[in-house]
């Protein structure tokens, strides 16, 4: 019989000389199964080991070959210290030691906790193991969450990284104190903005001297940092000055809690609104004096203030550079709008650069539209095609009365799902057709749900229409001998445009239009 051990180690690894070498207690793991391997006459497969990783964490790299070398039975047997070893999902241990592990013909052991699928008579303790390994996980959980939140209220730092200009405190946990060196760029950024600079004027300035980014600067430092996915990481951007000149952390306050988990389940966060946001006054030593916070904030502020109405924000995240592929930003000039592409001045050449007026652009754009509806469209025959129903109310009764025959089914093969598994536990129905059973309930069920979903998306359509009433006549003139565009129409029509470089010795800006139709 082969045997594949595996081990996995949870808490923060305390006992490493170095990153590559196994922790003690991985050691320990991997001694005591081969010792127990050894006395039952098991050959040794191999030996999959997770450091640092925990038990809900399905990402885990050696675990996931397990279970593909367990599909392809390149071993029969399956050794852990304990089951939570193993997993601590009540789901994960249904789907693979209950459901799958039997089918590929691989037996699960593990030694503390005598689990054994060969021994049906302990099958019940394996799934209260599996059960109370998913209660630590969600009390974990809380734990965790209640501790780290006391932490936010009490304005320590609980963040993987310092924020730029500032390093941990290596003599008191959770508390920042200021780097110097980056400390200097920050004050830089904020007096400029406060003489009138741009953003963008501020980034270029930054480039110029070769003053490395936040990321770039901590990769240099041997500091921890976040990995960027963008190019051109080592160079300063509009954002990262944005983002920089809004940070309450840089006058002394504890800023936390911008995102939260979505799960105990799993790594992916969301944003939280501002109104929960843990902000904690005073807390460590300021770069920023607060006469300069306040100014800046004032002038952002005055920025902040929209343009005139039908211009502003018309081609917002629609128009990128033909060059570099970025977004083009707006710009004001004299009463006129502009979009350029930003990249053309963060640094020497980044980019060519774009540039085009927001009225220019607007224009060639109507000038297509129109020059389409002209050449494709017969308003007269496009507004007899709409079609219209004469009974919207008949309509959305028989979609209502669809909709409740599809919930009801759906319940019942919910039902009929949880029949079948009482029916395994009791030993009514086989390991086998239970799967293939429960597989076929839960197709047709999540067939339904998908039916309920599409009918609601109609129903909403419907009702839309009942709303409007019969406006046929102005559906086929909104987008047709158009004099002027909207946002709305933007939206709607465009998916994105490109927009090239002037072409030398005329006023002619190549673009290209990418429509949603």
């Amino acid at each position: 019989m082969k045997v594949a051990i595996y081990c996995r180690l949870s808490e923060e690894d305390r006992n490493k000389q170095f990153e590559t070498d196994d922790s003690n207690s991985i050691q320990n793991q991997k001694s005591m199964l081969l010792q127990y391997s050894l006395e039952q006459g098991w050959e040794l497969y191999n030996i999959y080991s997770d450091d640092d990783y925990a038990g809900a964490d399905r990402r885990r790299p050696e675990f996931n070959q397990l279970l593909k070398d367990a599909e392809q039975h390149k071993f029969d047997i399956i050794l852990c210290k304990t089951q939570s070893r193993f997993t601590r999902e009540l789901e994960l241990v249904e789907k693979y030691i209950h459901g799958l592990f039997p089918l590929w013909g691989i037996r699960f052991i593990s030694i503390v906790d005598n689990a054994d699928t060969a021994n049906k008579g302990n099958k019940k303790s394996r799934q209260i193991n599996g059960l109370v390994n998913e209660w630590y996980l969600e009390d974990m959980s809380e734990n965790i969450r209640s501790v780290l939140t006391n932490r936010r209220v009490n304005g320590f730092h609980i963040g993987a990284f310092a924020l730029y200009g500032y390093k941990k405190d290596p003599d008191q946990k959770g508390h920042l104190i200021i780097d110097e060196e980056a400390a200097a760029v920050v004050r830089e950024v904020f007096n400029l903005f406060a003489q009138g600079y741009g953003k963008t004027a501020i980034a270029r300035m930054l480039n110029d001297q070769g003053i490395p980014n936040p990321t770039e600067y901590k990769r240099l430092h041997g500091l921890r940092y976040q990995q960027p996915k963008t190019k051109n990481s080592t160079l300063w951007k509009y954002s990262a000055i944005s983002d920089m000149l809004k940070n309450e952390i840089y006058i002394g306050n504890m800023v936390q809690g911008k995102y939260g988990s979505v799960s105990y389940k799993t790594k992916q966060n969301r944003p939280r609104p501002k109104s929960e946001w843990y902000v904690v006054e005073g807390t460590h030593e300021a770069i920023v004096d607060r006469e300069l916070w306040d100014r800046v904030q004032a002038l952002i502020s005055q920025k902040a203030k929209p343009f005139d109405v039908g211009t502003i924000g018309l081609f917002a995240r629609k128009v990128q550079c033909a060059n570099c592929g970025y977004t083009m930003r707006s710009s004001k000039n004299r009463g006129k709008h502009y979009l350029k592409c930003a990249n053309r001045h963060v640094a020497k050449d980044a980019c060519v650069g774009s540039f085009i007026s927001v009225d220019k652009l607007e224009q060639l754009v109507i000038d297509e539209l129109n020059r389409l509806a002209a050449k494709y469209l017969d308003k007269e025959e496009l507004e007899r095609n709409i079609k219209f129903s004469d009974d919207l109310q008949e309509q959305k009764s028989q979609l209502l009365s669809h909709i409740a025959a599809y919930e009801k089914k759906a319940s019942e093969y919910s039902k009929g799902i949880q029949e079948l598994y009482m029916d395994k536990v009791k030993g009514i129905l086989s390991e086998s057709d239970y799967l293939k059973m429960s597989k076929e309930f839960t197709t047709d069920r999540n067939r339904l749900e998908r039916m309920i979903a599409d009918g609601q998306n109609q129903l909403s359509a419907i009702e839309e229409k009942m709303t409007a009433g019969d406006n046929r006549h102005k559906l086929a003139q909104q987008y047709t001998n158009l004099e002027y565009l909207t946002h709305e129409a933007v939206e709607i029509l465009i998916d994105y445009i490109s927009v090239g470089k002037r072409i030398p010795g005329t006023r002619d800006v190549p673009i290209e239009i990418h429509w949603n139709f």
